[in-house]
């Protein structure tokens, strides 16, 4: 219990270390991380699949197949098919807000736990399909799911952890995203091979595995302190979690604050109608900000659809299948690499370097597309390679910033009081964003052609200035004190002034 590396925050000097029990306690809840990857990556593998396509999409396959005057990007442009990938989106958007109530009402805990056993089910029904509504079906209730453990898991992962590696362990979140997606990725092009053409059904079903591991993991996860103060006033139990989560005996200071910001929550009993007050400006401004552009940065185009791009641009099922492994591969390393490096370099620097980064690198693909991609025919294998490889440039940029960044920032920003109503604006921001992408990108495939890329790395450029100007620095501070940033950033202290007539209610 006690092993780790002992820590005192620079903000709060809280006693502590990362201890054995919070590294499983996290890799368990991280499985929710697992969950979203791995539906990210499989539905865009499956999509490219042939017997999928003709058994539930058949004009999708018929146009590929025997259409040869449709341009190389209008393929794939239906609203059925981008129905099934998105319809999971919707369901998560909705589960975001029930989770929401059930977050601060029974804790972290059973949240966690609804959303893998609702996967389960999903995958199950997926994996059985014999109809295209049962195969949607079965996307809503893998949107339940995510909604519940995205609303569940970064929260459980910034409340655990020691402020000074709070980043890299919520970072881990977006790398479980990472192993999900990558194992997808892996499974598809194996699948693929089979003969008989039944390999979707083995991609879809073993979503299961990840999905039994959180639901059966989570009956044995500790629930946070916070959660533990916040619904409850026996502060004791609390207080033996938290010296069992730190791995000390000291901590009484952190208690304290904890004890501090929960007496406050508890006065709050509509925690949607006060983070609309002006003293949480800031914090409701990260939570549309934040999800909303680490959508439009492009990544899902990448995500749910690059098998469909690869071939696209001429590569073969198989060809691109193994493409979409690569990139996953890229972005897992690079979201590591963020993990052992965010709580040094900070948030800022990491978000500015990869926007840079995923902007140069857009510009190069749309370049290429632009000038060898025509409506018919491919490119030659050599511009395929180098696609490949500004994509991988682009998804390491990713990777380590917007990737993890954007579940990190808006889960440690907000006090006690409004903590799931503002992370549920997040995870339903995200959601509604997510849908929107996923619903339009065909079409705008087939109108924007190889302008697409130039469209998302327009929002690049905004983003990063938006960071640049407005996101002021996390790292290192206590969580329950988050609030001094807002005070004392240029802008953001304008607008979080101090109410004379309760200044208690600054307090968190």
């Amino acid at each position: 219990m006690a092993v780790g590396i002992a820590v005192t925050s620079h903000g709060g000097h809280y006693n502590g270390r990362i201890t054995l029990f919070v590294v499983l306690s996290c890799m368990m809840a991280g499985m929710g991380g697992v969950i979203f990857g791995y539906d990210i990556g499989i539905s865009g593998g499956v999509t490219s699949m042939d017997s999928f396509l003709k058994k539930f999409f058949p004009e999708v396959y018929k146009r590929m197949k025997e259409d040869t005057k449709i341009s190389n990007y209008c393929k794939f442009d239906s609203q059925l098919l981008t129905s099934f990938t998105s319809s999971l989106y919707i369901a998560g958007l909705v589960a975001s807000f029930v989770a929401s109530w059930i977050t601060k009402k029974f804790g972290r805990k059973p949240t966690i736990l609804a959303g893998g056993a609702a996967f389960l089910i999903g995958s199950a029904l997926g994996g059985a399909a014999f109809n295209v509504y049962m195969v949607i079906l079965g996307r809503i209730l893998l949107g339940v799911g995510v909604g519940f453990a995205n609303q569940a898991v970064p929260l459980y992962l910034s409340e655990m952890a020691p402020p000074r590696y709070r980043g890299a362990i919520n970072n881990g979140f977006q790398f479980s995203i990472g192993v999900g997606a990558l194992s997808a990725n892996l499974i598809n092009f194996g699948t693929e091979k089979i003969k008989g053409g039944w390999g979707w059904r083995v991609s879809l079903a073993l979503a299961a595995v990840p999905a039994s591991i959180l639901t059966l993991g989570a009956l044995f996860l500790p629930e946070t302190p916070n959660s533990l103060i916040q619904r409850s006033k026996d502060y004791g139990k609390a207080e033996l979690m938290l010296q069992r989560v730190r791995g000390t005996n000291d901590v009484q200071a952190e208690l304290d604050d904890l004890v501090k910001a929960s007496s406050l929550a508890k006065t709050i009993n509509d925690p949607f109608k006060k983070i609309l007050q002006r003293k949480y400006r800031p914090q409701l401004v990260m939570a549309i900000a934040i999800p909303f552009f680490q959508q439009v940065t492009g990544i899902n185009v990448i995500a749910f659809y690059a098998p469909v791009l690869f071939r696209a641009i001429g590569l073969g099922v198989s060809a691109s299948l193994l493409s979409a492994v690569v990139t996953g591969v890229v972005g897992m390393v690079s979201t590591f690499i963020s993990m052992l490096i965010v709580d040094k370099l900070g948030r800022r620097v990491l978000f500015l370097v990869g926007g840079i980064q995923m902007l140069v690198s857009q510009i190069m693909v749309g370049g290429i597309l632009a000038a060898e991609l025509g409506d018919h025919g491919g490119v030659s294998k050599v511009y395929a390679f180098l696609v490949l490889l500004l994509i991988c440039v682009y998804v390491a940029g990713f990777g380590w910033s917007w990737g993890p960044l954007g579940w990190l920032v808006p889960s440690e920003i907000f006090p006690l009081e409004i903590r799931s109503a503002g992370q549920s604006i997040t995870v339903a921001v995200s959601f509604i964003f997510t849908f929107i992408v996923a619903q339009t990108f065909l079409s705008m495939l087939c109108h924007f052609k190889s302008g697409i890329f130039f469209f998302f790395g327009g929002w690049v450029v905004l983003m990063t200035a938006f960071v640049y100007y407005l996101l002021p620095e996390t790292k290192s501070i206590p969580i329950e004190q988050m609030d001094r940033v807002w005070k004392e950033h240029w802008f953001w202290k304008r607008i979080v002034v101090e109410e004379p007539s309760n200044p208690k209610m600054e307090t968190a």
